[in-house]
């Protein structure tokens, strides 16, 4: 049995997409299609293209969808393309694009995935299970140089090269079980708290192993471009390092002049192509926290193309 996916921050979403009668709306990080279905149940005639690189995810999207019929297509790839996607399955500019950019309680709660160091299983990670490389190969291949950076710099883990240095020296790892025991004890942390001493690391691997920030680099570009006059992008993120490029993204794309500060004028030529909605973080409320803490550090930023 799959286990239930539960949306974050879902009536959020909706307000901040500004929802259109017969609009069309991109879900580029479909999961269990419950922001989805939300969309779609907002007004009139929407139209939704689902996004999504894990099949399972994709195969339990398309049955809570099924209801909707030809008003939704769903597409098993990657929301880094989405220029290309949109172009290929829509083939005009949409109203809204929404990302959530968290793993989903299926990916967690599926333990042979190896995303979760709570449960035994191999050293996986992959939200696309038909690419090569692996979590397994991030943690017995990588040289310390190399291990300590993707821990330091997609981790914001300050014992990076203490941890690199133990995983190293205890090769072959082959399980998240392993993995967690070697960080922990590098750590010199107890396993115990609301956040494990592997959370960081594990991360980290996962991120690398599924190129997650070149993606969500790519996939904001793409959705600047995609979007119509007045449609809006919303993305929720987890943690620092996805929100901080999200608002840089978002920030520099409402400005009319992006050049280095200290300049005497403007010499870069940049127009603004989008407008901030928020200009303060939109977060969960006390009750969603309390009913789901897994949307604790959940972040909400979101702009409208001008």
């Amino acid at each position: 049995m799959v286990p239930q996916h539960v949306p974050v921050m879902v009536k959020e979403s909706v307000t901040a997409l500004n929802i259109r009668p017969h609009g069309r709306y991109v879900d580029g990080t479909l999961g269990g299609g419950g922001h989805a279905e939300a969309i779609l149940e907002a007004a009139e005639g929407t139209r939704l293209l689902g996004i999504d690189l894990d099949g399972d995810a994709l195969d339990a999207a398309t049955v809570r969808l099924s209801s909707y019929g030809d008003r939704v297509s769903l597409v098993r790839a990657n929301f880094g393309d989405v220029r290309s996607i949109v172009h290929d399955h829509i083939g005009s500019l949409v109203d809204g694009i929404f990302l959530d950019l968290g793993l989903s309680s299926m990916q967690l709660d599926t333990g042979e995935r190896g995303f979760s160091f709570r449960r035994e299983a191999q050293l996986d990670m992959r939200f696309d299970s038909r690419q090569r490389a692996t979590a397994h190969e991030v943690v017995n291949r990588y040289s310390v140089e190399s291990l300590s950076d993707v821990i330091a710099r997609l981790g914001e883990e300050p014992r990076a090269r203490r941890i690199a240095r133990e995983i190293v020296a205890n090769r072959p790892i082959r399980t998240t079980t392993q993995l967690a025991e070697v960080v922990r004890r590098a750590t010199g942390r107890p396993a115990r708290g609301r956040i494990h001493p592997a959370t960081r690391t594990f991360q980290a691997i996962r991120m690398e192993v599924n190129r997650e920030m070149d993606n969500l680099t790519r996939g904001l570009e793409g959705a600047i471009e995609v979007l119509n006059a007045g449609g809006r992008l919303a993305v929720i993120s987890y943690h620092s390092l996805e929100d901080r490029l999200v608002k840089q993204k978002l920030r520099a794309e409402s400005s009319d002049c992006i050049c280095p500060p200290g300049l005497p004028q403007c010499v870069c030529g940049h127009k603004a192509s989008l407008r901030l909605v928020n200009r303060r973080v939109i977060r969960p409320s006390i009750d969603e926290v309390q009913a789901n803490p897994r949307a604790r550090s959940a972040r909400m930023r979101v702009a409208e193309r001008i």
